[in-house]
Parts: C-alpha cells; structure tokens; sequence
C-alpha cells in the first residue's frame, strides 16, 4: 500500500486521529447520529469507504457501520491497550479510521461492527 501525504487542510484533531491514531471522544463526532442517504469518505484522500445503508446505531459513541465498500480498507493486527483488536485504516492513504469488531450479536448481515471516528470521515450526502 503507498501511503500518500497528509492532506493540508485536515484540521489538527483530524491529523491526530488519522496519522497519530488518536480516537475521538464518544459522542462527541459529528457523524455519531447522522442518518441520511449518501457516502462516507476518507477525510484526507476521499476514497469513498462506506455507504449509509451499512451504517447502524450501536449506541457506542462513535459512527457504525456493518460493512465497508470493497477493497477500500485494510485490516491491522492491534495489540495496543492490552487487548487483541483490528485496526481499519484507508487502504489508499493509510489514514488510521477505527478498529472493526466481531461477534458482539448486533443484528447485522456480517456480525461485524466497524467503529469509526468521525474525524476520520467526510460525509457525501446523495444528491436528490
């Protein structure tokens, strides 16, 4: 994976979450509650990672989506904390996004749980 450089006008919150692997606050991004049709993408590149009809409230804090639009993210072994996780990251930039979880019985097509920072995403509403 080529990793590109970090876009300019990401702010410094977002710099820290994507390149430093910061995690937002809970509840605090803005895409916690958002429901609307459209595309979730890399803040720094623009690769477009997720649809809206993936994404679910898991009442955790952060945004969730079920699955991740093909071949646009990558999964990292992470024992960080203490405890065995899998970072996703943008498979085009390498900008950290979250950590994806499985079998926590949310009911869901793939028993999965992609838990993302808002930070690390830019929201592309469907045109109408």
């Amino acid at each position: 994976m080529k990793k590109i450089e970090a876009n300019k006008n990401l702010t410094p919150e977002q710099y820290d979450v994507l390149f430093n692997k910061a995690t937002e606050a809970p509840f605090s991004g803005e895409y916690d509650v958002l429901f609307k049709p459209g595309t979730y993408a890399c803040a720094n590149c623009g690769t477009k990672l997720f649809a809206s009809a993936t994404k679910f409230d898991a009442h955790c804090g952060w945004p969730s989506f079920y699955d991740a639009l093909p071949g646009t993210v990558t999964f990292i072994e992470d024992n960080s904390m203490g405890v065995k996780r899998t970072e996703v990251t943008c498979s085009k930039c390498g900008g950290h996004l979250g950590h994806v979880f499985e079998g926590e019985g949310f009911n869901t097509p793939t028993d999965q749980r992609y838990c993302v920072n808002s930070l690390s995403l830019k929201f592309i509403p469907t045109k109408s």
